[in-house]
């Protein structure tokens, strides 16, 4: 027999069945289009924004993360639920395309008949378990969502709609399957290779060839308009992440990673700074809103949130959206909340997990820009002091400027100048320079330099502070005054490559100087230690040592920097016993975002937190790469009251350490 089926079996295929179905057909794409250019008029309330550059490789980037589902399964279960629903429901919607060109198309304008022989049946095992796939999916996410649904998913009308529908088009689907089966090829080698259809054949073969037409036909065309409903409410319905979630794919920021745009601090013509309505946002961060399925995943994964803040990144990006669309001239500021702005680290763990590519932080600190620059408000007078002293003497801790360089006495720096002959140039940060903790960071740092016959030097009081920690809390003009200090002296003192023990600092010099004219090599210094101990420079005796290790959330989600730190524990002898939340996962520390500056009155305190996980490890000592993560450390082992059962260290103090022993 010949391995084929007939197409619109039952229903024709005259005018009276292909004239409705294409209006139809054709009325919800017209919705569809229609509904969409409404809400681009939304979208374009927002500043403008070039995300078009490069389009080959963001057109590459899109397909890949969207038909691979890359960033779906970061979370594995509901992931690995979704990509192969999506997976399903696309070779479905394949397979109905190769029909729809067979019969209306190649066959009758030019006698071609692709779907037969060996292929038809091999197409249609295909579809029929693409679509049990789909199905089975679909019911884990259904169980997911209403039986089990873990805290903080929150469940509405879309939901249902979602569900019911996508159910309902797969169930008729099989069912018209099962009918046409029943009654063309039960008994015949055809219908094996339709397994699903034909359980539902078999269910139905005691209705009769007469109910199984009727059946059929009733169903067929209740599916076409099921079909065609799902495509008339796409935009207005969570199903809109279809188009935009793979669209955000390709307007992502392509880098360099968490850098934030530089405020043109000299236009005479600006009238405000900052973001106090949806006007104030870039279009992207507008059409972020629409691209969010309310997975809750960055939620999740806030430290804000999980200490009792009253931050939800989800819940912000999605009031951005509310105000774009209901009210756009309504203060967005008071509408997500002053203590909410305040309570963010950007640790970027939200935008590492998003799988829909939405962009929270720099919404988060354009608002903040707003409150500082506008308005001169900080969350704390505490917060106002720090900034008052870093005008002052170039540092938040209050030490006068003319002292940044005293530490290094005695080491034998040479202060670098213009002709100065230098390997590096040590930007040594403001804790490193003022605070006791870190300044044993500093001088291990530079025992480790001059073992491995590296010649160092610093900026002494020329040094200020980087400017990140005011940056992120909003205050981007005294951010750039700072840094057109800091650029003016780097470039004075004609160093090639500059090193930091702070990752803020690393961060600030090494991408958002950029924009104010630093082009010099900046490395954080676990990489520049790894090279030298892999040059064979750093001769280094290991000593056997338990520990965990802090992924400092500026040099691992903002620099993807996670390897060089433990090849340096490795190579120090330690044995890493890993927290739960590790690497892009880490947990942050609470000082980012300018918390540093801040106390923390809302909630648990995040430092805290961290150090618990560390305990729960049983190992003695939390090591990490950040000054500011050693200082919340010290002060949560306390808070923890886990003296003497913890000792947080800095990498460059154990390499040290190991250093000394290897000189005895």
């Amino acid at each position: 027999m010949e391995y084929t089926r007939e197409i619109y079996w039952n229903v024709g295929h005259g005018a009276l069945t292909l004239v409705p179905m294409y209006l139809l057909a054709l009325a919800a794409i017209v919705v569809l289009v229609r509904a969409f250019f409404r809400r681009r008029i939304v979208y374009r309330l927002g500043r403008p924004l070039g995300r078009l550059d490069n389009l080959g490789e963001r057109v590459g980037a899109m397909l890949t993360d969207t038909f691979f589902q890359k960033k779906v399964m970061r979370v594995l279960w509901p992931g690995l639920f979704h990509a192969f629903f999506f997976w399903g429901f696309v070779l479905l919607a394949i397979g109905t395309t190769l029909v729809f060109i067979q019969a209306d198309f190649t066959d009758p304008l030019f006698d071609l008949v692709f779907l037969r022989g060996t292929f038809y049946l091999w197409f249609s095992l295909v579809l029929d378990l693409a679509g049990l796939i789909a199905l089975i999916m679909l019911a884990g996410l259904l169980v997911r969502r209403y039986l089990v649904r873990p805290e903080g998913l929150l469940t509405g009308p879309d939901d249902a709609l979602m569900h019911g529908l996508l159910f309902a088009i797969l169930l008729t689907g099989f069912v018209i399957e099962g009918a046409r089966i029943a009654v063309t090829e039960m008994g015949t080698p055809l219908a094996a290779w339709s397994p699903v259809g034909l359980l539902f054949a078999k269910a139905m073969s005691g209705i009769g060839e007469p109910g199984l037409l009727v059946l059929h036909r009733v169903l067929w065309w209740l599916h076409l308009f099921l079909a065609v409903g799902f495509i008339a409410v796409i935009p207005s319905s969570k199903f809109r992440h279809i188009f935009t979630t793979s669209a955000n794919y390709l307007f992502a920021d392509r880098g360099p990673k968490g850098k934030l745009v530089t405020l043109d601090l000299e236009n005479e013509e600006t009238e405000k700074f900052g973001a106090t309505e949806v006007a104030d946002l870039t279009w992207k961060d507008i059409f972020d809103a629409d691209a969010c399925t309310l997975c809750k995943r960055c939620q999740d994964r806030c430290p804000a949130y999980a200490t009792g803040k009253p931050l939800s990144p989800m819940k912000l990006v999605n009031q951005i959206g509310e105000t774009a669309f209901g009210e756009p001239d309504r203060d967005l500021i008071a509408t997500v909340g002053k203590d909410v702005l305040w309570a963010c680290t950007t640790c970027r763990a939200c935008q590492e997990i998003c799988p829909a590519g939405i962009e929270h932080v720099g919404k988060i600190v354009e608002m903040r820009r707003a409150l500082v620059l506008m308005e001169g408000e900080f969350p704390g007078d505490e917060v106002m002091t720090a900034m008052e002293q870093t005008e002052v003497n170039g540092n938040p801790l209050g030490s006068g400027y003319a002292s940044r360089g005293d530490w290094a006495e005695g080491l034998g720096l040479e202060i670098a100048e213009s002709g100065t002959d230098l390997d590096v140039l040590y930007f040594v940060g403001c804790y490193a320079s003022f605070d006791k903790r870190n300044i044993a960071v500093a001088k291990s740092f530079v025992a480790l330099c001059r073992a491995a016959g590296v010649k160092v030097g610093i900026l002494g009081k020329q040094e200020k502070c980087c400017g990140e920690p005011m940056r992120k809390m909003g205050n981007e003009y005294l951010y750039q005054t700072l840094a057109g200090e800091n650029i003016e002296a780097i470039k004075q003192s004609g160093a090639a490559r500059v090193v930091t023990t702070c990752p803020h600092c690393f961060n600030t010099l090494a991408k958002d100087y950029r924009d104010l004219g630093l082009e010099v090599e900046v490395q954080p210094h676990p990489v520049f230690l790894a090279e030298l101990v892999g040059a064979g420079k750093l001769s280094l005796k290991a000593r056997d040592f338990a520990c965990t290790y802090h992924d400092s959330c500026y040099l691992g989600r903002h620099n993807d920097i996670y390897q060089p730190p433990r090849e340096l524990i490795g190579a120090a002898g330690g044995r890493i016993v890993e927290m739960e939340k590790c690497r892009d996962e880490a947990f942050c520390c609470s000082a980012g975002g300018g918390r540093i500056l801040a106390e923390e009155k809302i909630g648990e305190r995040i430092n805290v937190k961290r150090v618990q996980m560390a305990l729960a490890t049983g190992a003695p000592q939390l090591l990490s790469n950040c000054p500011f993560c050693l200082t919340m450390f010290e002060d949560g082992v306390k808070g923890a009251d886990a003296d003497g059962s913890l000792r947080p260290k800095d990498i460059a103090e154990v390499l040290a350490d190991c250093l000394s022993e290897s000189r005895s």
